[in-house]
């Protein structure tokens, strides 16, 4: 049974059954739905915020595992970098350095410019920092390994030039001396032997036999081969190439000729004592761009690192030479 509802009036001193008109309880409604509504949305909100749905949280997995599975990438990349950054170190103080070669600054490797246009662009995208971030970096390494494969195509082609270059320069000793017993007078000031006098010694005197054949230090040309009773006597100029020549002196006889193409180890001559000579020996020069350059230095393919401690001490001696 639906309540009746009274109030007191004032106006006739009765009591009065309340009538609510129908405008009222339309409004009374909107009122509750509109509150309902209102709290319904608030609840909802709290709710999103602080519990996730099922859907979210499946959202939620695939992006964690999307992190980890960068986070190793980014890792992955940055070891790839540290190591290539080691490599261009190598390539630039080392290989470069060994071959003369102008060492490549690091913004050609990274090919800057391009680097910063793609990230300029990659910012006018609506793209994540992720994907961003990473192209970037890829960008990045991928200049760097272009760059790298650019320089060792270079040293390959500067390998193959030194390789003709190291077998031009001298490197051997003239005469066999594998007991280096042959050494007789090194380079600097020595005592002259005729003149008993000190006096500048071009070269080193290797004392042999008359007879002992004499060798080529290095690949090159002959550019003179002169027979003489002054002087150095019968002897051999080879023009190697690369700033150096060698002269080869007081031969007893030549075997080569002017313009003849030799190669390191060929015979030149014999060892003698022509020209301004005391005895029987070879007088070895090393000319580095005109000037005469100590010998001793050039004897590092057919000696160990003890051997060549032995032979630069006995070269240094004050010996007498022999020319």
């Amino acid at each position: 049974m639906k309540k009746v509802k009274y109030f007191y009036n004032t106006q006739t001193l009765k009591y009065e059954k309340l009538v609510v008109s129908l405008r009222v309880k339309v409004l009374r409604i909107l009122g509750f739905v509109s509150a309902a509504i209102v709290t319904g949305a608030i609840f909802l909100s709290f709710a999103y915020r602080f519990f996730a749905s099922p859907k979210e949280k499946l959202l939620q997995r695939d992006l964690d595992a999307m992190k980890e599975r960068y986070e190793a990438l980014q890792g992955r990349m940055k070891e790839v970098r540290t190591k290539l950054t080691a490599l261009e170190e190598r390539d630039n103080d080392i290989y470069r350095v060994i071959f003369e070669a102008e060492p490549i600054p690091d913004s050609t490797r990274m090919g800057k410019v391009a680097a910063d246009e793609e990230a300029a662009q990659l910012q006018s995208f609506a793209s994540s920092e992720i994907i961003a971030s990473t192209s970037v970096l890829l960008n990045e390494i991928t200049n760097r390994i272009k760059a790298q494969e650019k320089s060792f195509d270079e040293i390959d082609k500067l390998v193959k030039n030194k390789q003709e270059m190291l077998a031009a320069i001298p490197a051997i000793q003239p005469v066999s001396n594998k007991d280096l017993k042959h050494i007789a007078s090194g380079f600097g000031y020595r005592i002259d032997p005729i003149y008993k006098m000190m006096k500048y010694h071009s070269g080193l005197d290797f004392a042999a036999p008359s007879g002992t054949p004499i060798y080529a230090t290095g690949n090159g040309v002959v550019e003179e081969a002169s027979m003489s009773d002054v002087g150095y006597g019968n002897h051999v100029v080879v023009r190697h190439g690369y700033g150096y020549k060698t002269l080869y002196g007081h031969m007893l006889r030549m075997k080569v000729r002017a313009g003849q193409a030799v190669k390191r180890g060929d015979v030149l001559g014999w060892v003698g004592s022509t020209g301004k000579s005391t005895g029987p020996h070879c007088h070895y020069e090393v000319i580095k761009n005109g000037t005469k350059v100590d010998p001793v230095y050039f004897f590092f393919s057919d000696l160990t690192a003890e051997q060549f401690e032995t032979l630069v001490k006995m070269a240094r001696s004050g010996n007498q030479s022999f020319d």
